[in-house]
């Protein structure tokens, strides 16, 4: 889950399992006979919630990364295509320098 809030809502007989969360919280949710396992679901993610013969295996603790941006791929692409765009006036006068100067007087 990303970023999901339940509200009001009945997980009965239900299997939690391999969850990671990063905004997702319940609140007003009942809980019964439901199973954990390998989540990072803690006690501050159930609001206002009853857990009723709920059982917990294997919680993740520790520091989780958070994505709160969601244009991070988005300035990703941007700064690369500054970084392109930067090297094209160097690239257009060393193809000029070489037509007329030649190769290896270039590489000199």
């Amino acid at each position: 889950f990303k970023s999901v809030t339940f509200e009001d809502s009945l997980f009965k007989n239900c299997v939690f399992e391999d969850i990671t969360s990063l905004n997702s919280y319940f609140r007003n949710c009942t809980f019964v006979n439901t199973t954990f396992y390998n989540t990072d679901l803690e006690q501050y993610k159930f609001v206002d919630s009853k857990l009723i013969n709920c059982t917990f295996f294997h919680i993740r603790t520790g520091c989780q990364i958070s994505f709160s941006d969601d244009y991070s791929a988005y300035w990703i692409y941007f700064v690369n295509f500054l970084g392109t765009l930067a090297v094209l006036p160097g690239n257009i006068v060393s193809a000029l320098l070489m037509d007329r100067i030649g190769r290896l007087t270039m590489l000199g």
